[in-house]
């Protein structure tokens, strides 16, 4: 992207306002401004000298701390600061205050890139562990606008060790159950990507942003540029979604709606140590049909019904259920399966997670970005709701390679690890295990439309050596019906039917 807005024009952008972190604040827990002394600022400017009346109320940004030429001692390096300063108005890389997107409260941290690449100091990472322990405290969402080119160099180790404090923040925000937006903006590259970019709850991207761990400098020389685009990250499963600029704010605000749902009140100043309560989740999505026919009379009627085209999907479910939602999108390890949609949506004015498979057979992304959802879901005490509706999982070479046993057990683990209520709702076929993995253990409901079997009865026909001509009466023999599912334990109930309970 030739086009780089700086830092502030970025929060302009996206907030309805901005108040910027005070001096003492932003530098950090174990730092006032009256321990610095005039010899240890660094210059603002090439006119500067010590004797400069300068007090912390006259400039709230914390200023650099340490010898003028850096830990290190790099010739020239306080020379570069200085310049970059007076290019960009800033005083280092990285600003941070609290903020409001959309009407909903925030703590919002923004890269300049025009100081030094945006590029990650000592002073950058008391501010970025500054705003992570604000947004934990208060438990407000952070926002982080990402624009940097990594660690700098100038600094060394000393740069290098601050993604280490970044990681140690990253864990301690969600330990509080606070949400973690990112938006990568171009340069998302080194460190900066690795951490926040890429350890961030929802990662957004904005078009034809470079977003990679190597830098444009430092990548192969024969390298495929697409593979460091915020384009193809999104296409591996590493970024939910790419946001034109222009669309970012209402993006930023329903995504703070939806992860947040817990800030519409005053803030908290004590940081929450696990999820908030669990909440009821609503009764499942009714029978997106118009008419809800009877529960089928033979196994494989509950078959052929389950396969038919004709049959609402899950999308049919989702635009029915939800008055808005959103959706995350990939594993994170390289996958995107387009079989699973995964997100948070509002139903009745609660926000609640969802996974629903959309009828294909489901690949290991698949899985694993389901497992991603209801660990997110549970950290932040949001209910989910899975819609169940798959052949089985798929069975091919590449999928045994990405791994398919692994994601499975993910996604059994995810479920049986969540806190939060968890609601299943089979919609359409429950081919074995590929579809458990997926299913509430004792709170799954079933519609008229749906079986759900230890293996589809083709091939139970064919591990028994059976007549295809027995397919049907195999499929009676299996109990895969709706209502023998009810009758087994196995369903609370057939969505749509009288007796039905609510959930």
């Amino acid at each position: 992207m030739a086009d780089r807005p700086s830092a502030r024009a970025v929060i302009a952008l996206v907030t309805d306002d901005f108040e910027q972190a005070a001096a003492a604040e932003a530098a950090g827990e174990d730092w006032t401004p009256e321990e610095e002394t005039a010899a240890e600022r660094p210059a603002a400017g090439e006119d500067w000298t010590p004797e400069e009346d300068w007090t912390p109320e006259e400039d709230p940004a914390v200023r650099p701390r340490g010898p003028v030429n850096g830990p290190l001692e790099w010739a020239g390096y306080g020379a570069a600061r200085d310049g970059a300063a007076r290019r960009t108005g800033e005083d280092e890389s990285v600003l941070w205050g609290t903020a409001t997107v959309g009407g909903r409260r925030c703590v919002l941290l923004a890269f300049e890139f025009g100081f030094l690449g945006g590029s990650l100091g000592r002073a950058a990472g008391d501010r970025l562990v500054a705003a992570y322990r604000s947004a934990a405290e208060r438990r407000l969402p952070l926002v982080s606008l990402v624009a940097t080119g990594g660690s700098r160099m100038q600094e060394g180790m000393v740069a290098l060790a601050q993604l280490q404090r970044v990681a140690a923040a990253t864990v301690r925000l969600r330990e509080a159950g606070v949400a973690h937006v990112a938006v990568l903006r171009d340069p998302s590259t080194g460190g900066g990507w690795a951490t926040l970019g890429a350890g961030a709850d929802v990662t957004l991207a904005l078009p034809g942003a470079q977003v990679a761990f190597a830098g444009s400098r430092v990548r192969p020389r024969d390298a495929d540029p697409s593979a460091y685009t915020a384009e193809d990250q999104h296409a591996h499963g590493h970024v939910d979604a790419v946001v034109p600029a222009d669309r970012l704010r209402a993006s930023l605000s329903l995504w703070l709606r939806l992860l947040s749902p817990e800030t519409d009140g005053p803030e908290t100043a004590t940081p929450a140590t696990e999820p908030p309560a669990g909440r009821s989740l609503p009764a499942p999505p009714p029978h997106a049909l118009g008419d809800v026919r009877s529960a089928p009379g033979s196994g494989w009627e509950a078959v052929m019904r389950a396969r038919d085209g004709r049959r609402a999907r899950a999308g049919a479910y989702l635009d029915a259920y939800f008055e808005v939602r959103a959706a995350v999108s990939g594993d994170r390890a390289g996958g995107v399966d387009p079989g699973v949609e995964c997100g948070f949506g509002v139903h009745d004015g609660r926000v609640v997670a969802y996974a629903a498979q959309g009828g294909t057979a489901t690949r290991p992304a698949g899985f694993r970005t389901a497992a991603r959802l209801i660990r997110l879901a549970d950290r932040l005490g949001v209910p989910v709701l899975t819609l169940v509706d798959t052949p089985g999982a798929a069975n091919d070479a590449e999928a045994e390679r990405a791994g398919a046993g692994p994601a499975i057990a993910e996604a059994f683990a995810a479920l049986a690890a969540a806190r939060v209520p968890v609601t299943t709702l089979l919609i359409g076929e429950g081919g074995s295990g590929g579809a458990l993995a997926l299913a509430a253990p004792g709170n799954t409901w079933a519609t008229p439309d749906s079986y759900f079997s230890v293996i589809a009865p083709e091939l139970a026909v064919a591990i028994l050596k059976r007549s295809p001509k027995q397919v049907p009466a195999t499929a009676d023999q299996l109990r895969l019906r709706p209502q023998d599912l009810v009758e087994l334990g196995l369903a609370r109930g057939i969505v749509g039917q009288p007796e039905a309970p609510s959930v």
